[in-house]
């Protein structure tokens, strides 16, 4: 079986005039020859034929075959927004008077959706912790519908066990939703047993931050009902990604591995160099991570452990002066996100994760001083750490 970055470089995919990049297809409407061929596409009976741009683009198509490629899935489909490709995923699969089990620590967007939003249409949700796999089984009920996790959750950077999970899920009869957004080709959970692969593609897929736009990856026939033109979710609520930046993902997609590659070589290099200062970090690569026994197993050779760590200043007050001093220093930028080829750093509590309540954040061991790194592509990186040396 091929590497998930041989999977794209292998995919060939040319435009309408042989260009070496597939065309960029500008267009709402298309046209048909026939208007049986036109009603036929309508009721899903013509293969090969576009219909509408809110249904599916050429560009958006060849986008989403090269990210099925890299997933190891059938089929993908590609949304305006990572949150777009969660929500979606999850109002395909459930409906009113239903129930989800979910990881407590997850983006503080998908917390605020699976626990303030989803009530409206009465489905239910249970937080448990991911690590707990006896508390996953204990929450599943007659009519939970899936359970939800990141492979690296954010931002405590827990690593999920998507084989046993996946295990859970299918004794059960339910499904299994992994966010891969902060591991892409690092883990590909699809392979390792989980039914939809959804990421914000904001982050380190494109790695530009130009853009916002999501994936869901997964078999055939799901995609297939979320483009149903009677009763898919994708379909009827219209989250389309705009097909020029399309294009200019899959372009950057073509780069992911080496980014990959170098976000986790100095994220290794400034983790280990926070450690040896006394600090307490967070990072999966580190041999005294509790899961990194768990994500060697579960990882694709070759990517390194991911860009992401986290450090914890005690205090709010002192994360927020630390980081001030950083940007000032030209470390990296304060601000959220993560995935770009500068570092990026925030205070998750009071950011990306400020949509938790702080007695959740506490629940799951959040402090208060957490500073998440997004680490970028810096040629010296060693000369960065100097740089965040001197303002410690």
């Amino acid at each position: 079986m091929k590497d998930p970055a041989s999977s794209i470089q292998y995919l060939n995919q040319f435009g309408e005039f042989g260009d070496v990049n597939p065309s960029i297809t500008d267009s709402a409407t298309y046209t048909f020859l026939e208007a049986k061929t036109m009603v036929d596409t309508f009721q899903g009976e013509e293969e090969g034929c576009f219909l509408y741009s809110r249904h599916w683009n050429p560009s958006n198509k060849y986008l989403a075959d090269a990210l099925a490629a890299m997933e190891g899935t059938p089929s993908a489909w590609v949304t305006a927004s990572g949150m777009a490709a969660i929500t979606n995923a999850i109002l395909q699969m459930c409906g009113c008077g239903d129930h989800i089990i979910t990881s407590i620590t997850t983006y503080g967007g998908t917390y605020a959706f699976l626990k303030n939003y989803l009530p409206k249409f009465n489905i239910d949700v249970t937080f448990v912790n991911i690590d707990d796999l006896e508390s996953v089984k204990n929450a599943i009920r007659p009519n939970t519908k899936l359970i939800y996790t990141e492979t690296m959750t954010n931002p405590m950077l827990q690593v999920s066990n998507i084989p046993v999970l996946a295990q859970i899920a299918n004794e059960a009869n339910l499904k299994l939703v992994v966010d891969n957004t902060f591991t892409p080709l690092i883990v590909s959970p699809f392979k390792l047993g989980a039914h939809v692969v959804v990421y914000s593609m904001t982050k380190f897929i494109n790695g530009k931050n130009d853009c916002v736009a999501g994936a869901i990856c997964a078999d055939e026939d799901f995609v297939n009902s979320l483009s149903d033109v009677n009763t898919g979710t994708a379909m009827l609520l219209g989250p389309v990604l705009d097909p020029l930046r399309s294009s200019s993902i899959l372009k950057n997609l073509h780069t992911l591995h080496i980014r990959m590659q170098k976000h986790s070589e100095n994220a290794m290099f400034l983790a280990q160099r926070f450690k040896e200062a006394g600090v307490k970090v967070n990072y999966p690569g580190l041999p005294d991570h509790k899961n990194h026994d768990l994500l060697k197993e579960l990882m694709n050779p070759g990517f390194g452990f991911g860009g992401m760590i986290a450090i914890d200043m005690q205090t709010a007050e002192k994360a927020n002066l630390f980081m001030e001093k950083m940007q000032h220093a030209g470390v990296g930028y304060l601000a959220v996100s993560l995935g770009y080829f500068k570092t990026l750093f925030s205070n998750s509590g009071k950011s990306t994760s400020s949509e938790v309540p702080e007695e959740v954040q506490r629940e799951i061991g959040m402090s208060e001083g957490l500073v998440r790194f997004s680490v970028g592509l810096d040629h010296d990186i060693a000369y960065t750490w100097e740089k965040i040396e001197g303002v410690m």
